[in-house]
């Protein structure tokens, strides 16, 4: 099996582009921070990138509600790209084929778009709740299985 789960800061703004057959594809960094000390009694911090893809209406929440520096929660599939640079070194990128993404904070311009109270005239230009992104405050009575904690 291959599943990852990252709760981490968006490092940059989303960018979103379509495949040939129209397909929405977001793509944006996160980092992950560890802090730990040494045997020797020394604090570090380690920091790793991600670059998270989604697809479909998730890559249109994304694109429209995920910012820079904001917290998300993704889950997916772990993919490792390797190539050799112009310098000759070789790299490599990790990439999260994100099926699921979650805002933990209310930091992005999510908290604006949601109508506090919709009348029965709006009501038919509203988007359904299923174009709506999920938050972790609305999937908090969904158990999530497998999570390290």
């Amino acid at each position: 099996m291959n599943k990852i789960l990252v709760i981490g800061n968006v490092g940059s703004d989303p960018e979103m582009r379509y495949t040939p057959n129209g397909t929405a594809v977001t793509s944006f960094s996160v980092a992950t921070n560890r802090v730990y000390t040494t045997a020797s009694g020394e604090r570090r911090e380690e920091t790793e990138w991600f670059t998270v893809n989604a697809w479909g209406k998730e890559a249109e929440n994304s694109n429209q509600y995920v910012t820079k520096g904001m917290k998300i929660y993704a889950e997916g599939r772990l993919k490792t790209d390797t190539w050799t640079g112009n310098d000759g070194q070789n790299r490599f990128r990790l990439q999260i084929n994100a099926d699921r993404i979650l805002f933990l904070d209310r930091s992005g311009d999510f908290s604006q778009t949601k109508p506090e109270k919709v009348d029965q005239s709006e009501k038919d230009d509203q988007p359904e709740k299923d174009d709506q992104p999920e938050t972790a405050d609305e999937s908090q009575n969904e158990e999530i299985e497998d999570l390290p904690w």
